[in-house]
């Protein structure tokens, strides 16, 4: 089977700061040996997917037309994006759909007729050619929606508790954590007897993690902010931090509060405590400069924090066990809930555009290609 009529959204970032983002035809070929044709059902707008799609792009003051978006990349940065200059990249991590043909190889032949997930890349698209072995087969009722986000916000929870264990640490802090990875992550953490400080940005979000039975939620836009965040910190004994936030000073507010706690009715000492503090970047929602007054002591660290990389480091076997994980728990503690649904040709409209680039707290987006 050779598809003809295929589409795929594609974004473009050239030389001169111009960043076309579009909607083009793509022809696939038959699929061979190991490869499955999948006609895509659902794929969910990620932060990461946004990076490529816009990045810090003037939404605002775009050009939009059907099925085509036209913006300027700020001068800036474009030294930092010259990998990319002048190459149309297809954009869209993860998603879900019917396997319509597939290679000669058994891999490929068993998923035939099936739905799967898979994070392949360009599944902003009709259809896409993945290899079978990197799919995931989803369980009879469950539909391309609810399959659609098994991979990065699962996995990334996931790897934030094996992070945790593996680094000695005993209780995790979490920012933006009303987001649909935070809500995962305090069902998995309840499962599990791990304390979890929350912190988020509203009092409405902190009544929502409140009503999924989060314990300790910590609003940084409350006044006394710091001293609820210490007060969490003893309770859990929590010294590893995953910020989703990047700029700004919070991941400094956490790790001084964090030495608060450690120091507390220990001797003085000039080079702060001997508890390790550690803070991981996952996210950039402020993507501004990240602010540290080292005011901790010396006994700390600030590191990115990406999820393939991780999945490198455990290799094949602890990869397989925390996908075993999410698929047995797919519509409980991994369900993603979306605000909108929208279309290929509707995700370059003006106001689709402005509304999931604005990154809120809780209002994920789903792609339904047909």
């Amino acid at each position: 089977m050779t598809i003809t009529h295929a589409r795929q959204l594609l974004s473009q970032l050239d030389a001169d700061g111009t960043l076309t983002v579009r909607i083009a035809p793509l022809e696939l070929a038959a699929p061979t040996g190991n490869q499955v044709l999948i006609r895509i059902e659902a794929a969910p707008i990620n932060p990461s997917d946004l990076a490529l799609l816009f990045g810090p792009a003037d939404l605002a003051g775009a050009q939009y037309e059907p099925g085509k978006m036209t913006a300027t990349m700020p001068a800036g940065v474009l030294r930092g994006m010259a990998s990319r200059l002048g190459t149309a990249m297809p954009v869209g991590n993860e998603g879900a759909g019917t396997v319509i043909a597939a290679g000669e190889a058994p891999a490929a032949q068993a998923l035939m007729g099936r739905r799967v997930a898979c994070i392949a890349g360009g599944m902003y698209a009709s259809h896409v050619v993945a290899d079978a072995r990197g799919c995931m087969p989803l369980p009879d009722g469950i539909s391309a929606e609810a399959g659609a986000a098994p991979f990065v916000n699962p996995m990334t929870a996931l790897g934030f508790v094996e992070t945790m264990r593996r680094e000695g640490h005993s209780a995790i802090v979490h920012t933006a954590a009303a987001s649909n990875l935070g809500q995962m992550l305090v069902r998995v953490c309840l499962e599990d007897g791990i304390g979890l400080v929350n912190i988020v940005r509203n009092a409405a979000q902190a009544e929502l993690l409140r009503g999924i039975g989060a314990v300790h939620v910590v609003d940084s836009s409350a006044d006394g902010f710091m001293e609820a965040l210490i007060a969490a910190l003893t309770a859990t004994g929590a010294t590893v931090a995953f910020d989703a936030i990047g700029g700004g000073k919070l991941a400094n507010q956490i790790l001084a509060a964090m030495e608060t706690v450690a120091s507390h009715g220990a001797a003085y000492s000039r080079y702060g405590s001997d508890v390790f503090k550690q803070v991981h970047i996952y996210g950039m929602l402020d993507t501004g400069p990240s602010t540290l007054t080292r005011n901790y002591g010396f006994n700390w660290g600030v590191s990115g924090w990406l999820l393939m990389p991780f999945l490198a480091r455990i290799g094949a076997e602890g990869a397989s066990r925390l996908r075993a994980r999410v698929l047995a728990s797919l519509t409980t503690t991994f369900a993603s809930q979306y605000k909108a649904r929208v279309s290929l040709e509707a995700m370059l409209t003006r106001e689709a555009v402005l509304e999931y680039n604005a990154r809120r707290t809780g209002e994920k987006y789903l792609v339904v290609p047909g």
